[in-house]
């Protein structure tokens, strides 16, 4: 029996389909599973960490498929539950560009119903626990759940994770200015999701990082796209460049991949800068699959590609 994990992700697992082409009549889909939740583990367990994922799934022969698939990425189900209901579910075209949004199947299914009673408390007070605006945003229960595993963990990694197909910019700042005080450390985007959350007077990566200090945030890792990564712990900031992909096929995830590896170096004993770095090479790397799991770079390919990288710079 598993007394300890280094990594628990708190969230919901989806089924994806995904078109070859345009969602249309008669567009031929894949069956996959993915999800921000189960993205963010997988990276995790990709990365070193022994890695658990608390969620509902839905009690039937797709639920099976899903579980199994979830236990070959590394990942362990043991605090997963299962109940009656119909999955939530994501259609998507592979989305080079990442300008897409996905179509949401998800109201009301069996993982919408987590709540704090799902929470494995005594393993949540020695983990990293990672969750995100995603999982806030599927009902009122599931973002209970998110703020009860928050104020537990010993580390809590967030990702506001803004989806405007889920929720309102003004119900995702809310969320974000709930549980950045309980942050170690928070992951958004700039600058569409930041501006959004934080306020379109923003002007620049750095005036965003202040912003979810201000929210009393420990430390901030802002992604940035082609710009990399900007990390702010305390008064200093770190400029992360970025990595060059060896493939674009589909950006679905990457930014799930980044905040999982993250967790899983902070786990291991890494420092902000080095865990951050870990996670952008391995987003990066991620590019190169289809899905959000498509592509899970092993901890050795993120050592040879950070091998390779550029110095960081570092301002005051």
């Amino acid at each position: 029996m598993v007394t300890s994990y280094d990594v628990v992700v708190v969230g919901e697992p989806l089924v994806q389909l995904t078109a070859s082409g345009e969602l249309r009549d008669g567009a031929e889909l894949r069956l996959g599973f993915s999800g921000d939740a189960l993205n963010s583990a997988a990276a995790a367990a990709a990365a070193g960490a022994r890695t658990a994922l608390v969620a509902l799934v839905a009690d039937d022969d797709l639920g099976d498929a899903m579980l199994a698939r979830i236990e070959e990425l590394g990942v362990d189900t043991s605090c997963m539950r299962r109940q009656r209901g119909q999955h939530g579910m994501y259609l998507q075209q592979p989305d080079p560009s990442g300008a897409r949004q996905f179509v949401y199947v998800r109201e009301g299914s069996v993982g919408s119903r987590l709540s704090p009673d799902d929470l494995p408390r005594d393993l949540l007070r020695s983990a990293v626990v990672v969750a995100s605006g995603v999982t806030c945003a599927v009902s009122e229960s599931a973002c209970a759940a998110v703020r009860e595993a928050a104020s537990i963990a010993r580390t809590f990694v967030y990702d506001p994770n803004w989806r405007s197909r889920l929720v309102g910019a003004d119900a995702a700042a809310a969320h974000l200015a709930q549980l950045a005080p309980l942050s170690h450390l928070v992951t958004p985007a700039w600058p569409g999701e930041a501006r959004a959350l934080l306020g379109e007077h923003l002007t620049d990566p750095v005036a965003a990082c202040r912003a979810v200090q201000e929210l009393r945030a420990a430390c901030v890792a802002l992604t940035c796209g082609a710009d990399g990564v900007l990390v702010a712990d305390g008064d200093v900031l770190v400029e992360l460049p970025a990595f060059d992909p060896l493939d674009v096929v589909d950006q679905t995830g990457a930014g799930d991949v980044l905040t999982g590896t993250t967790a899983a170096r902070l786990a291991a004993g890494d420092d902000l800068v080095t865990a951050v770095r870990h996670g952008a090479a391995a987003a990066a790397l991620s590019l190169q699959g289809e899905g959000g799991t498509g592509y899970l770079a092993s901890l050795d390919e993120v050592r040879a590609v950070l091998a390779d990288e550029a110095p960081v710079r570092s301002n005051r």
